[in-house]
């Protein structure tokens, strides 16, 4: 029996946060006072709940009292097979689904997570990350944090998949840094369920997600603790991340992708350009008899250039060849990501076909580039700035 293919980006992240039922969008409609008003009423209290686990130290009593006042606040937090966690391990795995599984895992045993890809700050601090000095030196004080002699030892939370999913289909790539820290690490599930919405949004912030999460009436997260995975005789970092991201999908009923976070970027860029279907030219290099490969790439950089006619056509192929499909080289270009030098388009658009004209126009208009032209009555005359 074949396995199940592996889900694309498109099934891993929710691009909508409002249902596309008909009945369920209509419950939303009918339960939106209701929600505003929890909304204004649990910021309040969330205000509170900020307070008191400042205040407090880190204890059990802490724990509980914060637990409690997040229940109110609709934020729920659930454990089984408790008697499987290791307190002796001083690293913790996890799948990510939203921008707090960490501080509901908090709730439930004390844990430190470090906030990737940004400098310490107040919001770093009150979000209730781990505050580190600099990112090239994040694993060397990850392993001296674990090798401190403190106790009782407070364990690293650690997400591999470094970006959130919808916990539905899939699990993202396992980074191995977090698995060059320690040889033994207790990995454990996460599962968030939540009513009428979306659990997260790809492109949401974290401020959006925590007004949604007051606004539902109810967010549950279940945490499950699985036994502790020791590394192999000889098995390198990259082995034993795959091994435990098997173990954790094996686990939530998913499937363990190879995608990563780049992939998750490069989905977004495609939700923000809906009208550019993707066009491979990957599949365009086919082994079946015809043009050779550098004749077909030549032919797919000439569509670019009736696109965007100011850019140089080695430009265009050295783009293309990196990227391998048409659509993202003509977004690479009109976002700027990649720097060229513009041609002058006087003597191309004059020498263009008169029954071509208009359409290239058109097409240099909808993609909002800066094309310099303007036509009389019978065809192109002369530049000018639009």
């Amino acid at each position: 029996m074949e396995p199940p293919p592996a889900p694309g980006p498109e099934r891993l992240f929710d691009s909508h946060r409002l249902p596309a039922d008909g009945f369920l969008l209509l419950a939303l409609l009918l339960y939106a006072p209701v929600g505003f008003c929890l909304l204004i009423l649990r910021l309040f209290l969330g205000i509170h709940v900020f307070l008191v686990s400042c205040a407090l130290p880190d204890s059990v009593l802490r724990r509980f009292v914060v637990r409690t006042m997040c229940a109110v606040l609709g934020l729920v937090a659930r454990q089984e097979d408790t008697g499987l966690r290791d307190h002796r391990v001083r690293v913790l795995i996890s799948n990510h689904v939203t921008p707090f599984d960490h501080n509901i895992i908090n709730l439930l045993t004390t844990c430190s997570t470090p906030l990737l890809n940004s400098p310490p700050s107040f919001v770093c601090w009150s979000r209730g990350f781990m505050e580190m000095d600099r990112q090239g030196e994040l694993v060397e004080s990850l392993k001296r944090f674990c090798a401190s002699a403190r106790h009782p030892p407070t364990p690293l939370l650690l997400f591999p998949e470094e970006e959130a999913t919808n916990g539905r289909e899939g699990l993202l790539r396992f980074s191995s840094w977090p698995f060059s820290i320690q040889d033994v690490v207790q990995p454990l599930t996460l599962q968030v369920q939540r009513p009428l919405v979306s659990v997260t949004v790809s492109d949401a912030s974290w401020v959006s997600e925590l007004l949604w999460s007051l606004f539902v009436p109810f967010t549950v997260y279940q945490v499950r603790w699985l036994h502790p995975v020791r590394r192999q005789l000889g098995e390198g970092n990259e082995e034993f991340a795959f091994r435990v991201q098997q173990l954790v999908a094996k686990e939530l009923g998913q499937i363990g992708t190879r995608l990563t976070p780049a992939d998750k970027a490069e989905h977004m860029k495609r939700q923000r350009h809906p009208r550019l279907r993707p066009q491979s030219v990957q599949s365009s290099f086919s082994p079946s008899p015809g043009p050779s490969p550098d004749v077909q790439l030549a032919t797919l950089a000439q569509r670019v250039k009736e696109v965007l006619p100011h850019v140089p056509l080695s430009v265009i192929q050295r783009d293309l060849a990196r990227t391998g499909c048409v659509d993202l080289t003509i977004t690479n270009l009109l976002e700027g990501a990649v720097a060229f030098m513009p041609e002058d388009i006087t003597e191309e658009t004059q020498s263009l076909p008169t029954a071509s004209a208009p359409k290239t126009l058109a097409q240099c208009l909808s993609c909002k580039v800066g094309i310099r032209c303007v036509f009389n009555d019978d065809d192109f005359a002369s530049p000018l700035t639009l």
